[in-house]
């Protein structure tokens, strides 16, 4: 089995204490990864506070080169990066999975690169001139979570390097290896200090959230730990981005031939066997389609094989750990006591392994848990609206808003009633598909910052304005 080691300043450290990763597929242990102290995240943000003045100081055109780099680096590795991704999180290889994840990583690296910040002239005249710069925070910590922990480090750190920023990174006791290969990866291209990686637990969380060497955090994850680390951070007013949870709703306009879409609403809702914030967890369908829908996706999930992700036959592998196989599991039971019908799945698989059956139930209520809180996992409720402006109020009633749909043959019609969705971001004819160059971020309580493009760029800086006389 082999040894992970955590980088910090440009040096693998070892522990005297580990932690077990398991095999969501089968609950075996892939690998002992180190378990990192508070006294050693003290010392990675020491080596990224010493390291960022000459980091900072680099070309843009450097950290540029750097990046792509990068880039290579990660598909020269996208075999071991891609098993790695399997076995800690469970997620296929094909079918959107770990492949996808990794090929990813790459291009999202590449477009980030190039991606420039320019001075703004705000006055330039006889009486003087006004220049606003973008200058880097300093040091960021990113905490990334266990359902897509090579993509969303890559969203946290890359930004923040390329800008000039140095990280320190907490990635998820549940998936840690691939983090811990990557910044080790990293660290063969980057100077030392410039990206250091401490494994461990919520204590290095809570010290990162107060610790007074840390300019920014970048957090993805629930909504009730990222309130957390806002309240944590107050003391030391950190800049902060924080990607919080989802319960996404799609609406499907009455009169939709839903069969050109029938692919788009699997993926949309189980792809990474449904474990995305912005997967589509609600769908309202109206009431004169309602069954011949429900049948259609039913149908079409059924055909749908669930097992291992090593197995490239498989379209769907097991929930990442046990806590959420529970949660799925306890939602779906509470909807079918409470009268709702499972039309398909609604039980976790027989033998080892974190798997449930992918599940559609119809004849939910907004009161349901399945509908009102996040499932973040394979099982979609189905509900039934009357009126369009009906589905619009009740798809905006929760107290989250990451992302929305509207599905339609007329896109212009769907294009009007995803503008009423209160969501970051609302698709028409799709969900959950994301562009490096579009901003992305929630409203309400589904967090605050943006990530991606130009202004997620900006998250990663302070403007300092030099205003000269003539």
């Amino acid at each position: 089995m082999r040894i992970y080691t955590m980088t910090v300043d440009g040096h693998s450290v070892t522990s005297s204490d580990t932690f077990p990763v398991l095999n969501p597929a089968d609950e075996s242990v892939v690998a002992e990864a180190p378990k990192g102290t508070v006294e050693l995240l003290d010392t990675a943000v020491a080596a990224a506070r010493r390291a960022f003045p000459g980091w900072a100081a680099q070309t843009p055109e450097y950290r540029s080169a750097k990046l792509n780099e990068i880039a290579d680096l990660i598909e020269a590795n996208a075999q071991e990066l891609s098993t790695l991704l399997t076995l800690e999180q469970g997620k296929t290889q094909g079918e959107f999975g770990a492949d996808y994840e990794v090929g990813g990583a790459a291009a999202w690296t590449r477009v980030t690169a190039g991606l420039r910040l320019d001075d703004e002239v705000i006055q330039n005249d006889a009486q003087g001139r006004i220049v606003a710069v973008r200058k880097p925070l300093g040091v960021v910590a990113s905490i990334t979570p266990w359902n897509w922990p090579l993509a969303i480090a890559i969203w946290h750190v890359m930004p923040a390097i390329h800008i000039g920023c140095t990280v320190v990174i907490k990635p998820s006791p549940y998936t840690p290896l691939t983090t811990l290969r990557l910044v080790e990866l990293m660290n063969t291209l980057l100077p030392p200090g410039v990206i250091n990686v401490v494994t461990g637990g919520a204590e290095i969380g809570d010290r990162i959230s107060t610790h007074p060497d840390i300019n920014k955090i970048v957090f993805t994850g629930s909504t009730a730990i990222g309130r957390h680390i806002m309240s944590n951070s107050a003391g030391t007013l950190k800049r902060l981005t924080l990607e919080l949870g989802g319960n996404d709703a799609g609406i499907i306009l009455p009169g939709t031939n839903i069969d050109p879409f029938i692919d788009r609403l699997f993926l949309a809702s189980f792809l990474n066997c449904g474990q995305n914030c912005s997967a589509l967890k609600r769908l309202f369908v109206h009431s004169s389609q309602y069954e011949e829908i429900v049948e259609k996706i039913a149908a079409y999930v059924s055909t749908k094989r669930v097992g291992t992700g090593l197995d490239a036959s498989n379209h769907i592998g097991p929930l990442s750990n046990r806590m959420q196989l529970e949660k799925v599991a306890s939602l779906v039971e509470d909807a079918r006591k409470r009268g709702a019908r499972i039309v398909t799945g609604g039980m976790p698989l027989k033998g080892p392994g974190y798997f449930y059956k992918p599940t559609v139930v119809a004849d939910v209520s907004d009161d349901m848990l399945l509908v009102k809180e996040e499932q973040f996992g394979p099982a979609l409720p189905i509900l039934k609206y009357e009126t369009v402006e009906e589905a619009v109020a009740r798809a905006n009633s929760l107290d989250v808003g990451l992302g929305g749909s509207v599905w339609s043959n007329d896109v212009e019609a769907g294009a009007k009633i995803a503008a009423l969705l209160e969501c970051g971001t609302a698709w028409v004819n799709s969900h959950s598909l994301l562009s490096p160059m579009a901003p992305f971020g929630g409203v309400k309580s589904s967090g605050i910052g943006t990530e991606f493009s130009i202004d997620g760029l900006k998250e990663y800086t302070y403007i300092q304005v030099i205003n000269i006389a003539k």
